[in-house]
């Protein structure tokens, strides 16, 4: 039993939700020291921010190993060294502290000198990542999330802030903190650092000029410390003409080449459950993606809906016991984009999963769908994803959102083993 266990069991339920973020403060601090303190000696670029957080840790990440560093790495899809990246099968991005500290002893043990670590949060927050001597932070962007714990915008933003904080105390660090520039609260970052970096398509002192989207990635053009770079990232999407800029920034701090950086962001072919594309002959296109909340979704679908030549059929759920006030927006969003929408479960958790598909499918009949026309509301995921193949046809795009790379389903009486994209290629198969 955990140090969080024992004392959770020793204190009143109301009282403990008080004082929890320094109860994971005191964990943090003990199993540091039991452990010597791993992290110390590492050179660590944290990323934080509401999306974008994976895929810019994979793309900095790649960069860093092809340019010859033995690079760690900790996200909410795999945590490794160099190019072998073990699958992370937690619901949690940023793991808990004694599982942290043997992951870190294992990295330092394989020689890392960098460690890329996704941060959340939920971790800022409750003080889990004390001790890690962050050297450069990097802010994707922020929108409305994780209210139902942070409660307010707000509490949320300056959870996110902490980590530029704690860098800019990092004395022997770089202290150096990437900001998206299009953001509204890139100002706020930017005061927490002393060397701040603002990247962006509108703004910015490192600017992406000349995009070009294609259905394999996006290119485009920027000039860093008076250098002309040409991107290719190699994973599609409008966002990730962000994210792989402020993967570019990180290199260009850290140190690397011109080159480095270009081939380094070139050589990410893809993330798992991040607009991932399943193949399996089938005459319509099916992308798995992790996108779950408001913000996600409208970058997404703006980006797929000009390129579907036939019906854009958007398959989701949403999670139990989180923030309940964004349901209706992911069902407006995708009511008003797709052709089809089809809600499904998600991870119910102890919430009634009737209430849950309800509270989306306000959102979508609310965008002018109608139940069983062209909204459909099936429980069971995977006889949803069934369905959902049967429903495309030629020149249609199926989209399956909110699960990506997780590797596991959270219902009532507990966690049950999933995999999207295996589930997708079975229903596609079965279909022919």
């Amino acid at each position: 039993m955990g140090f969080r266990s024992i004392v959770k069991k020793l204190i009143p339920g109301g009282l403990f939700s008080v004082i929890e973020p320094y109860g994971h403060l005191a964990e943090a601090v003990l199993v540091n020291a039991v452990n010597g303190f791993p992290a110390r000696g590492l050179k660590v670029i944290g990323i934080t921010g509401t999306n974008g957080k994976t895929t810019t840790s994979f793309l900095v990440h790649r960069m860093l190993h092809e340019a010859g560093y033995k690079a760690g790495l900790m996200s909410t899809v795999g945590y490794g060294v160099g190019a072998d990246i073990k699958p992370q099968m937690h619901h949690m991005t940023n793991v808990s502290v004694p599982e942290m500290m043997q992951r870190l002893k294992h990295m330092k043990a394989q020689g890392a000198e960098w460690l890329v670590l996704e941060t959340t949060s939920h971790a800022l927050a409750q003080h889990r990542v004390w001790g890690v001597p962050y050297s450069v932070a990097v802010l994707t962007n922020l929108t409305h999330e994780h209210l139902a714990y942070h409660r307010t915008f707000e509490r949320y933003r300056d959870a996110k802030r902490r980590l530029f904080k704690l860098t800019n105390r990092n004395r022997r660090g770089l202290r150096t903190g990437i900001i998206n520039a299009d953001d509204p609260s890139a100002g706020l970052f930017a005061q927490d650092i002393k060397r701040p970096v603002l990247y962006g398509v509108e703004k910015g002192d490192v600017k992406a000029t000349n995009v070009e989207l294609e259905p394999k990635g996006v290119r485009y053009e920027t000039v860093i410390d008076g250098e002309a770079y040409r991107i290719h990232c190699r994973i599609p999407g409008s966002f990730n003409v962000y994210n792989s800029l402020a993967a570019a920034c990180v290199g260009r701090a850290v140190g690397l080449s011109k080159k480095q950086i270009e081939q380094g962001i070139a050589a990410l072919e893809g993330v798992e459950g991040r607009m991932t594309r399943i193949d399996e002959g089938q005459e319509f296109e099916t992308i798995v993606d992790y996108a779950h909340a408001p913000d996600s979704f409208e970058k997404l679908f703006k980006d797929v809906r000009p390129i579907v030549k036939g019906k854009l059929i958007v398959l989701f759920g949403s999670l139990g016991g989180g923030d309940k006030g964004k349901r209706p927006l992911q069902g407006k969003l995708a009511g008003q984009y797709a052709d089809e929408v089809i809600v499904c479960e998600e991870d119910d958790r102890q919430e009634d999963p009737q209430q849950i598909m309800e509270d989306i499918a306000q959102g979508v009949e609310a965008a002018g769908k109608t139940r069983d026309k062209d909204l459909f509301i099936i429980h069971d995921r995977t006889k949803a994803i069934k369905f959902a193949v049967g429903r495309a046809g030629k020149g249609d795009m199926l989209l399956l959102l909110g699960k990506g790379h997780e590797k596991t389903m959270e219902k009532a009486d507990g966690e049950h083993p999933w995999n999207e994209v295996a589930v997708a290629r079975a229903a596609l198969r079965e279909s022919k």
